[in-house]
């Protein structure tokens, strides 16, 4: 009896290498520009060609500038980076989505909404969060440089055989709670190193219940339990979403992948390495308070304190509430807030900005803050156009920026400021992530919305 995870990666063996990694078949490579580089200088040292230039595909995304992307990138080191990855796929005879070319986007965005992320295959990327497009029903994993120039070389990559974990949330979600509370959530129970060498397994009625783009949420986050990747069955969810793609199968080939995609399930006897088991009505509204995804509670509840912990344990708890600017104890309600961060490949999809929308129209930015909404792609912009979001945020005082990572990192011009508090819907909340000096508290785009219109920490339910 075989989980998802076992028929995926057994149906891509190449090789298995006796007591030694997997020679593993990989059907898609994504590159951005950050971590691709040395790997094509390896290929040109090498006189190497691309085995397979039809499945990888190219964009920018961590360094572009939110603004003026019709100008040259003012920062040179970013502005070095993008041009080499642009050079690079023209050189390899690459497909490149360059910034302002109606593809691009942030890649984990991109990849599910153009069809190009597809159930069964095996996708990677020189990014932890290549776990993403595990949503979709595929094995995705994030991989080194060297990594990334031998699946440019061989289209194959090599890969020990991680464990296999099942995380099951019953139940229905409440009022307010979103596919990111039941991330952070997961992170506060089983910390960040939880999910260390393994590749999660999500089900249940509550992960069931999910749209695709919350499904997509959930698996990005999946690494910051430590995991290798998540991933999500595939189900009529899944199908809806896919039909019609630009990239997706159509016709004949449309049915006969549907038949294929219908039999990618674990099987009901399956045996799992470990499994969690969660209720859904146990969640709400969630934020982090100090300096990893794992330090996060409900919106409601206290800051924990240092009872019972080890001496080690307190050191670094209260290292990171210091990082912070707050006390064991108090109360997060309240706490006024500086920046408004909505985008990354965790919350930039257009359902993201939906809900964005639906808490603050009618309403007023708070003028104590700056507020950075940023697309995952120029569809979803598209898309905020044709649905009118454009209005509802700009009548309470908001503007959209222009696609990219923005500032999920400060690896380009948006970055909060030393001692700046930013309510973030991004993946990472480490010293320095957003700038250095900043403090992030992630959350979802509800609790972000809540925030930019009164200025304070705020139960997004007080707002619906």
């Amino acid at each position: 009896m075989n989980t998802l995870f076992d028929k995926i990666w057994d149906a891509h063996i190449v090789q298995e290498i006796e007591e030694g990694p997997t020679q593993l078949y990989i059907d898609r490579l994504y590159c951005h520009e950050v971590t691709t580089p040395q790997a094509f200088d390896g290929l040109r040292a090498r006189k190497l060609k691309c085995f397979r230039p039809g499945q990888v595909f190219c964009m920018p995304d961590h360094n572009i500038p939110t603004h003026d992307q019709d100008k040259t990138i003012e920062d040179p080191v970013s502005r070095k980076q993008v041009d080499t990855l642009a050079h690079n796929a023209q050189e390899f005879n690459l497909t490149y989505f360059g910034m302002r070319h109606p593809k691009n986007g942030i890649i984990h965005v991109v990849g599910p909404e153009r069809g190009l992320t597809l159930p069964g295959m095996t996708i990677v990327c020189g990014d932890s969060h290549t776990s993403t497009h595990g949503a979709m029903g595929a094995l995705a994993f994030g991989i080194g440089t060297s990594e990334v120039e031998m699946v440019l070389a061989t289209q194959c990559v090599l890969q020990s055989r991680p464990m296999t974990m099942r995380i099951t949330i019953d139940g229905t979600l409440g009022k307010g709670v979103t596919a990111k509370d039941m991330a952070l959530y997961l992170m506060a129970k089983i910390t960040t190193s939880g999910a260390t060498g393994y590749f999660i397994e999500y089900a249940g009625e509550a992960v069931r219940a999910l749209s695709m783009e919350g499904r997509l949420t959930l698996c990005n986050l999946s690494i910051e339990m430590g995991a290798r990747g998540g991933m999500i069955a595939p189900d009529e969810t899944t199908f809806a979403y896919i039909k019609g793609r630009e990239y997706a199968p159509q016709g004949e080939a449309w049915e006969k992948a549907v038949a294929y995609w219908k039999t990618l399930k674990s099987d009901d006897n399956a045996t799992f390495d470990r499994e969690l088991h969660y209720n859904a009505a146990d969640i709400e509204p969630m934020i982090t308070y100090g300096t990893n995804p794992g330090m996060g509670t409900t919106i409601t509840s206290r800051i924990p304190t240092t009872e019972g912990m080890s001496d080690v344990e307190k050191a670094s708890f209260e290292k990171s509430l210091h990082y912070m600017g707050f006390h064991p104890g108090e109360p997060l309600l309240g706490k006024p807030v500086d920046y408004v961060f909505l985008g990354a490949c965790t919350n930039g999809r257009i359902e993201d900005f939906r809900a964005f929308a639906a808490i603050v129209k009618g309403r007023k930015k708070a003028e104590n803050i700056i507020a950075w909404l940023v697309p995952g792609s120029w569809q979803v912009d598209t898309q905020i156009r044709e649905e009118g979001i454009d209005k509802i945020l700009k009548e309470a005082g908001f503007e959209i920026r222009q696609p990219g990572c923005s500032a999920c990192l400060a690896m380009n011009d948006d970055k909060v400021p030393a001692g700046k508090y930013a309510v973030s819907t991004s993946n990472r909340n480490f010293e320095g992530r957003q700038g250095p000096g900043s403090r992030t508290l992630l959350a979802s785009p509800l609790v972000a919305a809540a925030a930019a219109v009164t200025g304070v920490i705020t139960d997004p339910r007080s707002l619906m």
